[in-house]
């Protein structure tokens, strides 16, 4: 989408008086749910692995905490944008992997993607 479309659906959107509050921001929820230190980096993680075990997250993120690792996989599994399965063997297995919902904001990260190789220098 380029920019003169993207500014000509928001101002519909704003201007649509029945379908949308004055105080709703169609971009909340995708910076609620992209927010925080590690969120982006485990998504990003799990999409290149197609499917990820926490031991592989935990090597790919040296840096992150078991505890925080925790915290957001439990996080992306509530908003939506990935799978817990959970094998019943012994040791115990947990996979997770990226959901349509997830599928959905690669073009998103795409972007964000190609903004930041343009920008990294400043």
């Amino acid at each position: 989408m380029n920019i003169p479309n993207l500014q000509e659906l928001m101002a519909k959107n704003l201007n649509n008086k029945e379908n949308c509050n004055p105080n709703y921001n169609p971009l909340d929820p995708v910076f609620n749910v992209l927010q925080g230190k590690w969120k982006n980096q485990v998504l990003f993680e799990i999409i290149a692995l197609k499917s990820a075990r926490f031991g592989q997250l935990t090597r790919a993120i040296p840096k992150i905490t078991n505890t925080m690792l925790s915290t957001t996989l439990r996080e992306l599994e509530k908003d939506g944008l990935i799978t817990r399965k959970q094998y019943n063997e012994i040791p115990l297995r947990v996979e997770y992997s990226i959901t349509e919902k997830g599928k959905d904001l690669l073009p998103v990260y795409y972007e964000m993607y190609k903004w930041g190789i343009k920008y990294q220098k400043e």
